[in-house]
């Protein structure tokens, strides 16, 4: 059965208006075309629907009469669906999801929640934080609508809008020598202990720093937490690599910190909003990706590294 909504409407028409060629008028169509269609819904039910009396009347039968209450009422149904696809598509409101990187969560989700409530309190934001894999796998099942993360092992389904770019700096405690220097070389750190920030990715990407310059690290202490490794350089323990950098230039000890560029050309990490491919953003998502590339734009902790505006 290929009865379609246009089909009803036309029928609906007829009956209202008593006859095929007002009904036409109404619905601005053709009379051809109203009687095309109702002798294809006629047909289609294997019922007539309709009686036609001279002068052009018609009047439903009692079958007919029975499809125009539930025509009807299916015609209300689809007319609130559109009010509600264009209320999904243009309204501020509702609940939105959205991930970020475990170890970029700190420096952009306050802000980005903090900013975007105040601005739009009829919309709930509900962050997510998680690894890469964790991020990606909510794009893709459609729990999560955006996901602040880095360009690492980013698929074909997955669109990614680039806004800064983060070159691998070297931390330090604040008293080490090294901290002295304007950049800081892998040949300098070759017998020096690393505190590695033991995460799925972020593993990977610091051996791929030290094996392009034909050295390996030698890892003393490993952690998945950020604020341990922190801690971990800021009581001279040994040195870490970090992309992003917290303003705040000591551990959660107190002890202080710096960071140094690491010398050479060297694979930045390139900061942006996921999302599904060709997935069309709601009015309220729109929004939310606008607020997250101004919040990134005017984050100290990135240092001036924005993509926007160059």
């Amino acid at each position: 059965m290929r009865t379609t909504l246009r089909h009803l409407e036309h029928f609906v028409a007829v009956c209202e208006a008593g006859g095929i060629g007002e009904a036409a008028r109404r619905v601005h169509a053709a009379q051809s075309t109203v009687s095309a269609a109702i002798q294809d819904l006629e047909r289609q039910l294997g019922v007539d629907l309709l009686v036609r009396r001279p002068g052009g009347v018609a009047v439903p039968t009692p079958a007919g009469r029975r499809l125009l209450i539930e025509a009807r009422s299916l015609l209300d149904h689809a007319d609130d669906l559109d009010r509600l696809a264009t209320d999904l598509r243009d309204e501020i409101a509702g609940e939105v999801s959205f991930g970020s990187l475990v170890t970029i969560a700190p420096l952009i989700v306050p802000r980005v929640v903090a900013g975007f409530r105040a601005a739009h309190p009829g919309v709930r934001l509900v962050p997510v934080e998680g690894g890469q894999a964790d991020l990606l796998g909510g794009l893709a099942d459609g729990r999560l609508e955006l996901a602040v993360t880095y360009d690492l092992e980013l698929s074909d389904d997955v669109a990614f809008e680039a806004l800064a770019v983060l070159p691998p700096q070297v931390l330090l405690a604040a008293d080490d020598p090294l901290a002295q220097r304007k950049t800081v070389s892998l040949a300098a750190l070759a017998k020096r202990d690393f505190i590695l920030l033991d995460l799925p990715l972020s593993r990977e990407y610091f051996a791929s720093l030290f094996g392009a310059g034909g050295s390996e690290p030698r890892i003393a202490h490993r952690s998945p937490h950020l604020e341990v490794v922190r801690s971990f350089v800021a009581n001279g323990l040994g040195y870490s690599i970090v992309n992003a950098t917290p303003i705040a230039a000591q551990a959660l000890d107190g002890r202080p910190l710096v960071t140094r560029p690491l010398a050479g050309t060297h694979r930045a990490l390139r900061l942006g909003i996921a999302s599904r491919q060709g997935a069309r953003d709601t009015r309220a998502v729109a929004v939310l990706r606008a607020f997250i590339r101004t919040s990134i734009d005017g984050s100290e902790a990135l240092r001036g590294r924005s993509l926007r505006g160059r």
